[in-house]
């Protein structure tokens, strides 16, 4: 009796560690489409939080020691809010930076809309331009919308103009409330320009 008692504590043992290991592999370290996904919907930070914080080290790694833009993208905001780590607006800040500079369409957004709105760093509309025109470039919607209303409310230069109503004119979008705002500023666009730039806007990108 004494031997089979012993292989049912071994086999529970077993089973107990199985169980473990399965909880300690169900969270796994995003990959790097799926965490712009994440940045897009507005979600990394909650589920960054969602995942108990016990990804940090890793996403740290990832954003210090590869420079992965995306994961510097991810470990500023975290620093900057002070999700999962002390809060370091300062260091956070200049990896947005770096994320931006190795040219994330996400980190160009963010900086510039933080210039924009003057979170964490002094308003600087002329910057915001810079960083949401080169994210507008890079077909980033939230930067093309952003950056056209800064021209609408007449900031920014006329030069513009024509290239934000082509980006918005030509973007795609299943949210009705989103293409709402294009219709919206593509109307007050069209009223800075001549009929016959507002018609050279709206060609077929090749």
């Amino acid at each position: 009796m004494i031997k089979p008692l012993k292989w049912l504590l071994v086999a529970t043992l077993l089973q107990c560690i199985g169980v473990q290991a399965q909880e300690l592999e169900a969270i796994q370290l995003y990959s790097q489409d799926e965490l712009v996904m994440l940045i897009r919907e507005n979600t990394h930070l909650q589920r960054v939080k969602a995942d108990d914080c016990q990804l940090v080290l890793d996403i740290e790694a990832r954003a210090d020691i590869m420079q992965l833009p995306v994961y510097q993208f991810l470990y500023g905001d975290m620093l900057a809010y002070g999700v999962c780590v002390p809060r370091n607006i300062e260091r956070g800040w200049d990896l947005m930076l770096q994320s931006a500079s190795q040219g994330l369409p996400e980190g160009l957004e963010q900086v510039g809309r933080y210039y924009h709105i003057g979170r964490f760093v002094q308003p600087d509309i002329d910057n915001a331009i810079v960083y949401l025109r080169e994210a507008s470039a890079l077909g980033n919607l939230k930067a093309q919308l952003r950056l056209a209303q800064i021209l609408v409310n007449g900031d920014g230069s006329p030069q513009d103009f024509e290239q934000s109503y082509r980006w918005l004119h030509h973007a795609v979008t299943a949210d009705t409330n989103v293409h709402q705002q294009i219709t919206r500023l593509l109307a007050q666009l069209a009223k800075k320009m001549p009929a016959r730039v507002v018609a050279n806007a709206k060609r077929p990108v090749k």
